[in-house]
């Protein structure tokens, strides 16, 4: 949603009713017999099917009809006098502006589009430009969305360069129908949603504001230069739609300055470091705080006027910048009253609520300087144990590489952990490991994910009594199982201590839980209580919007100064962007009206057909084949039965599928003993010719054994596919 001036809206001293205070009330558990709560909006009446029931919230908000549209917003352009008689002004033509709309975006340098522009077929093409200083100007008349800002913050101490800060306005930017069980799965189901909606007056709409920041490099090999991004998003947009990186539902907001300050203690500039990051968040966000105390009149595409309220949901960062946004140091939990002793606790400590935290401060500020209040302080219906929650790339996958996975390398060793995965079968779709896992580096959630699927079947026979047991399971679909494999893994986990499995660098044996991702873990039933499935908080996307929002536009400067070149790239990009868009809806509409005669009876009917049977969000999954109850029907049937020659094993709790397409289609029987290991590979084969001459072609050989065939013995042949 757009926001129109601040003379068109009247400023609101007041709203009854809004509490501050909400989350001491209700019980944030959901207990048997609650149904799915949906606070997006919906009225009073309930969806049912024959096994899905949805209640919504009572009080809908309401819509008004003095709103505004997009295209509206472009006709009020002071240059839409012109776009009666030329629709792509100041461009002369559609071709023209194609032309003008791609060197934009291209990333090419100044001089580089004037060596375009200077070529003897580029000359003779009719362009209203001839250069790229004429080509910007003209890029600076289109219609603007919003207006990057910037502002020098004074500090206390003196730093090397001043401290700039830029920003544009936030503002614009149950499973059956007797409700047995609660379903929670985007942030509109969770508590929280549910007790804002009950916290601020009925009728109104509420939109959760989802931020993101995190470092990142802007130069790469070279150059020091660090940008810190602030990207923002909003609740309402589906999570199907906000995850998808093309979907570019996070976007930048504001680029955070990373000051190196002057002090002769290297503590003292982190901790200078940090209160200048609260003092630029309370600039930027400012509005978006007005907005969740007071209110704000927004519209919709279609043109209907809400009154929203922004409180934040979200905070997406990694384990130290929400200690550091939290206003906590040392070794401390960021959303619990746990401390760095206290991490491998089997049970969820105290939350940190915003009233303990801000006693601390006050505290600590009598003691020492004058310190500023963290942005959160003031923003009302919010609490940092709920605004930071359980991330799914940090806290779960990385967790899982860096102790779960390194638990099991030391358990069953690291040569034959890595044979065990070079020797699986590749599969499309999945990574195979053909060097093993030992000695990844720089290892993607993707990757993470391949190894997650493989190392418990990989493992299982070769670690010792108890350590694979203790390590957790994690199924976002369901809570009560993450609440048991969770206490599982604490019922069970000195088992890892006592196989010496637990170790650190220089292969020191560790004997405690002192894991800040292990206690974030205890916090994963409780945000799913609070705001739905913790999915939806990837830094997965909003990594992948760091290249887009920062690092392609800092490519295209000259790689000197580059806040203000990246604001000027993104409010170029935008312009582009909503001018395309204006001149591509009137140009469709010019196109239906001149279609309008066009015979209805010639279109098909039953082209959509099947696109109606399909489930709205509905996904196609690729299916599993379970090879151990294949298995497990082969051996049941007659030996008679059995197709032969036979394909699939179970051997203890490892599955074995042969293909009938090799996928090494020529290798001598010497090489492939020494590439898989396999020292006894000729006998093995002698023995097996023997018993096939000696049997028949009918016998069912066992698997093991001793090997009577020496290890030079004679084959029929030389070559073998595997």
């Amino acid at each position: 949603m757009d926001s129109p001036d601040a003379s068109d809206i009247e400023p609101i001293q007041d709203v009854p009713g809004l509490r501050d205070d909400f989350y001491e009330f209700g019980d944030f558990g959901a207990e048997e017999g609650d149904v799915s709560r949906v606070a997006h909006g919906g009225g009073t009446e309930r969806e049912c099917s024959s096994n899905f029931v949805t209640d919504h919230f009572p009080n809908p908000p309401l819509a008004h009809q003095d709103g505004y549209t997009f295209l509206g917003l472009f006709d009020s352009d002071e240059n839409s006098i012109h776009w009666k008689t030329n629709l792509y002004y100041p461009f002369s033509s559609r071709r023209d502006w194609q032309l003008a709309a791609w060197l934009l975006r291209s990333g090419l340098s100044m001089g580089k589009t004037d060596s375009f522009l200077s070529l003897e077929m580029t000359k003779d093409l009719p362009l209203s430009f001839c250069s790229a200083k004429e080509l910007w100007g003209q890029a600076e008349m289109l219609p603007s969305g919003s207006c990057w800002l910037s502002r020098v913050i004074p500090t206390s101490h003196p730093t090397k360069s001043p401290v700039v800060l830029y920003w544009c306005d936030p503002i614009k930017v149950y499973t059956s129908t007797e409700k047995k069980c609660c379903v929670f799965t985007e942030w509109m189901t969770g508590d929280d949603t549910w007790d804002m909606q009950l916290a601020i007056p009925g009728g109104v709409t509420l939109l959760g504001t989802i931020l993101s920041s995190d470092k990142t490099n802007i130069t790469s090999l070279t150059g020091d230069h660090i940008a810190h991004p602030l990207l923002i998003s909003l609740t309402n947009i589906h999570m199907k739609i906000r995850l998808k990186s093309s979907s570019n539902a996070f976007v930048l907001t504001a680029l955070l300055p990373v000051p190196k300050f002057i002090h002769r203690k290297k503590r003292m500039k982190g901790v200078l470091e940090d209160r200048l990051m609260h003092q630029c968040l309370n600039i930027v966000l400012e509005l978006l705080k007005q907005a969740a105390r007071l209110g704000i009149m927004l519209s919709d595409p279609i043109g209907h006027s809400h009154y929203c309220f922004t409180p934040l949901a979200s905070y997406i960062a990694d384990t130290l910048e929400a200690m550091m946004l939290v206003s906590v140091g040392g070794k401390t939990s960021p959303v619990t009253m746990a401390m760095y002793t206290q991490f491998g606790d089997p049970f969820h400590h105290e939350p940190r609520t915003k009233s303990t935290t801000l006693t601390q401060l006050t505290v600590v500020k009598s003691c020492a300087d004058p310190i500023d209040k963290p942005f959160w302080s003031d923003w009302v219906l919010v609490e940092p144990s709920h605004f930071f929650m359980p991330e799914s790339l940090h806290h779960i996958h990385k967790q899982f590489y860096d102790h779960d996975a390194k638990w099991l390398i030391c358990a069953v060793g690291e040569s034959e952990m890595d044979f065990r995965f070079s020797v699986l079968q590749p599969m499309t779709g999945y990574r195979h490991f053909q060097g093993g896992i030992s000695r990844l580096k720089q290892v993607t959630r993707r990757c993470q994910r391949h190894i997650e699927r493989y190392i418990i079947a990989v493992s299982a026979d070769a670690v010792p009594t108890g350590v694979l047991t203790a390590l957790p399971r994690i199924d976002e679909e369901d809570i009560r199982r993450i609440s048991d494999a969770l206490a599982e893994f604490h019922a069970n986990k000195d088992m890892i201590i006592v196989a010496g499995v637990c170790q650190g660098k220089g292969n020191r044996v560790i004997n405690n839980w002192c894991i800040p991702k292990l206690e974030l873990m205890q916090s994963i039933v409780t945000s799913i209580h609070n705001s739905g499935v913790i999915g939806q908080w990837s830094t997965n996307v909003t990594e992948h919007a760091h290249i887009t929002e920062v690092k392609d536009p800092a490519r295209s400067s000259n790689n000197n100064n580059y806040d203000p070149q990246v604001c000027q790239h993104l409010d170029r990009a935008e312009k582009c962007c909503r001018f395309e868009l204006a001149t591509g809806l009137l140009d469709f509409e010019e196109s239906t009206e001149k279609c309008d005669d066009s015979n209805p009876d010639d279109e098909d009917p039953d082209v959509n057909d099947a696109d109606e049977h399909i489930p709205n969000g509905a996904t196609w999954l690729r299916p599993i084949t379970n090879y151990f109850e294949i298995s497990g029907l082969l051996q049941r049937q007659e030996l008679g039965l059995v197709p032969l020659p036979l394909r699939s094993f179970v051997v203890k709790h490892t599955a074995l599928h042969l293909a009938y397409d090799p996928s090494i289609r020529k290798i001598t029987v010497d090489e492939a003993a020494t590439k898989f290991a396999l020292l006894d590979l000729r006998p093995a084969i002698a023995n097996f010719l023997q018993w096939e001459e000696t049997y028949g072609h009918g016998h069912v050989h066992v698997i093991g054994g001793p090997r009577r065939a020496g290890p030079t013995a004679i084959l029929p042949f030389d070559r073998i596919q595997i």
